[in-house]
């Protein structure tokens, strides 16, 4: 599994309870995977900028045809907010019905980046992450 470097979001650094999800994208077909990746980089220029972002690791197992994100919220409105922001949901779009999309979240009482990661990509390398 391959992870990016830590991208930190406004509310890096921030105390308190957080909300973690956890993308898996499973495509149809490994021709899609380099598109998938430079959409979801062009996402990640404006991490910074997203209201209620800790921030988040993008993780791919290119010769699984898998990729997603590890992202770390202040609270469940701040995940809404990026689920339904206009160039998040243009990529969406895009590539509905290429793959399956599995999603988890879960809350801790504080962001921890070694057991978030540690927690996520288990989860991610038993395939559970829609069982969390």
């Amino acid at each position: 599994m391959l992870r990016s470097s830590w991208t930190p979001g406004q509310d890096h650094g921030r105390s308190g309870p957080v909300l973690v999800s956890v993308t898996d994208f499973r495509l149809d077909r490994i021709t899609d995977l380099p598109g998938v990746y430079r959409a979801a980089r062009r996402l990640v220029a404006d991490w910074p900028e997203l209201e209620g972002a800790h921030g988040l690791w993008l993780w791919t197992v290119p010769t699984a045809r898998r990729c997603g994100a590890v992202a770390v919220w202040r609270d469940a409105a701040a995940l809404h907010r990026f689920i339904a922001w206009p160039p998040h949901v243009a990529i969406m779009r895009q590539y509905a019905g290429r793959g399956t999309l599995v999603s988890t979240t879960w809350q801790a009482a504080e962001f921890d980046p070694v057991k978030t990661w540690s927690r996520a990509q288990a989860a991610l390398r038993s395939g559970r992450t829609g069982a969390l």
